[in-house]
């Protein structure tokens, strides 16, 4: 899950639209806290980008390497959540390739057959696939299909052909903004919809024409003065130039309008709009209907006995006071929460991270609990691991019971469309039945008793949700796979298991870089230096194992040609920075700060 901005000026005489793409990235920055970049068009046709890993303000030195890029009219951003390959500065977006036309590309999804695509690149069109990232894929499919034009200049029959011949090789979900130089901007979005892309109009500063403006949510056109929302509709493309008006077109013609409801219950912004849905709004009906299931799962004799009921910062922010202004119950604020940026805990590359993570991001206030019957509401349980440390705590205030209430459904199977929840095995409701499973629940956790929403009133909670001023009253299906293995896209056979075993080299890979960083840094634990002298092994599970007697481990370096060329590191190497140069195009974030 990745959020993805594209801004174009009616009026190359007005500021730059760097500064006000930079500004964007800090309106979506839950969106994506492993990298980000900006990359813009300069008159002439020339591409500047700025891009690195960490966090906006990290990679643009508190804004200050926003002067270094040039005055141009046209961009598009990105911000990376990770679901696959490394967290290496290389995999940051947005990518480029030069040919054919200069093309910079922002990717917010997954590709499910991404080992399809990268054969097909190697074998039959031969380009170079320099990172793991399948938004690289998506890129240089886009390109070979492009690049069959054989022209010098393109126009919009030319990108939406290519695109059309794009979205016949490529199986997933996606939302994309793309930059070609000297053209216009196009963003587009597969045909079930699942990924977000939302489209804003405001006048030129100059009185000539207008602005447009693309984002992965609402919030961030809405702050830089943009209106008019249209939301990009599934299947469908819109290609903008500088001074005109925009274009839609229909690449595929649309399977489902199905968003993906873990933006709702989850991922977005509650001032978000997404689809024309209130993510607000539609938190508040979860927190609602999900009263109800407590009414029903509880003896009215418990329901009376809850002393005070409580979020678990953010998302059920919004949720709880609807479940306390329906069960008639008092509701109050108990945690703190560590407003520094905090990594989401269930991305963390392991679970011992993932505990010290959970008591770095909240503090929890003794008065609100000590003597108490509490009823905690949060977004949803994934691994259990936040749950259980949050339940610890509560008790260790002085709590007497403990109720905890899920407005998601049980996560029973993996996300495969570009949230990185966990391998099935770590859900902690993956292949349980109903009743038995979640008295097992509540008690790994910790807690009395636990509730879950159900599947339908989720999904009703958001489609009552729709605002009054949405741009398509289209009825809106949604994408549940995580919550009952039912996807909306074909899954083929054996794509699971490729899962695991990319999730594995991604958990190695990211314990491999903090162990590495640690050390440059003089911070490290004994597991981390041990890991870099290769004295012990790293598991696909992201676990730190005593080296194997016969041989060191191997890493895997970087395919060539179709072939795993293998390895060892010497622990010099080890200790190298992790950055890596973008060998196609120069990139201010490679240079210290002025």
């Amino acid at each position: 899950m990745c959020g993805i901005l594209a801004l174009i000026k009616a009026s190359a005489s007005e500021i730059s639209v760097t500064y006000e793409l930079h500004e964007a990235l800090y309106f979506l920055q839950h969106r994506g806290q492993d990298a980000c970049g900006i990359a813009v068009c300069a008159p002439g046709g020339k591409i500047h980008q700025c891009k690195g890993g960490g966090l906006a303000s990290k990679v643009f030195n508190d804004g200050s390497r926003v002067a270094d890029l040039p005055s141009a009219y046209m961009g598009i951003g990105h911000l990376r959540y990770p679901t696959a390959g490394t967290s290496a500065s290389s995999e940051a977006q947005p990518f480029y390739v030069n040919s054919p036309y200069g093309i910079c590309f922002a990717h917010n999804g997954n590709l499910i057959n991404a080992p399809a695509l990268r054969h097909f690149l190697d074998f039959e069109a031969h380009r170079h696939i320099n990172t793991e990232s399948d938004s690289e894929l998506m890129l240089n499919i886009f390109a070979n299909e492009l690049n069959e034009t054989g022209k010098a200049r393109v126009n919009d029959k030319d990108i939406v052909e290519a695109l059309q011949r794009m979205y016949k090789r490529c199986v997933g979900a996606w939302a994309c903004t793309a930059m070609l130089a000297g053209f216009g901007l196009t963003g587009f979005r597969d045909s079930f919809g699942i990924r977000p892309l939302i489209m804003g109009s405001r006048p030129s500063g100059t009185g000539d024409g207008m602005d447009y403006m693309m984002a992965s949510e609402s919030v961030a056109l809405k702050q830089l003065d943009f209106d008019h929302f249209v939301d990009i509709l599934p299947g469908q493309a819109v290609i903008i130039r500088k001074g005109a008006s925009p274009v839609f077109y229909q690449i595929q013609d649309r399977k489902r309008y199905a968003p993906d409801i873990f933006e709702f219950c989850y991922f977005a912004r509650p001032d978000s709009v997404i689809d024309g849905i209130s993510v607000n709004h539609s938190r508040e009906n979860m927190g609602t209907k999900l009263a109800d299931k407590i009414r029903r799962t509880l003896t009215s004799e418990e329901v009376k006995s809850i002393d005070v009921i409580i979020p678990i910062p953010e998302t059920s922010n919004t949720s709880a006071p609807s479940v306390a202004a329906r069960l008639k119950r008092p509701y109050t604020q108990g945690f703190v929460k560590n407003r520094q940026y905090v990594f989401r805990t269930f991305i963390m590359p392991s679970q011992a991270a993932r505990k010290k993570g959970v008591k770095r991001k909240l503090s929890a206030m003794d008065e609100k609990f000590t003597g108490k019957n509490v009823l905690l509401i949060d977004d949803s349980i994934v691994r259990g691991t936040t749950s259980r440390e949050i339940v610890s705590m509560v008790k260790e205030c002085g709590a007497r019971r403990v109720y905890f209430a899920s407005c998601a459904p049980p996560i029973t199977h993996p996300h495969i469309y570009g949230i990185d929840l966990a391998s099935p095995h770590e859900l902690i409701a993956h292949d349980h039945g109903q009743n038995r499973a979640i008295d097992e629940i509540a008690k790994h956790i910790g807690a009395d008793r636990v509730i879950f929403q159900d599947l339908e009133d989720l999904k009703a909670a958001c489609a009552e949700a729709v605002v009054s001023r949405c741009s398509t009253q289209e009825e809106r299906d949604f994408e549940v796979g995580v919550f009952c293995g039912r996807y909306v896209t074909p899954v083929e056979e054996g794509y699971f298991q490729h899962l695991e075993e990319v999730r594995g080299e991604t958990r190695k890979l990211k314990v491999l870089e903090k162990a590495r960083e640690a050390v440059a840094n003089g911070s490290a634990e004994l597991d981390e230096i041990e890991i870099t002298a290769e004295d012990v092994e790293v598991t696909r599970s992201g676990q730190a194992v005593p080296a194997a007697t016969d041989a060191k481990k191997d890493l895997v370096d970087a395919q060539m040609n179709g072939d795993a060329k293998r390895r060892k590191y010497s622990r010099e190497e080890m200790l190298l920075p992790k950055d890596q140069m973008d060998i196609s195009l120069h990139n201010y974030g490679d240079f210290p700060a002025r």
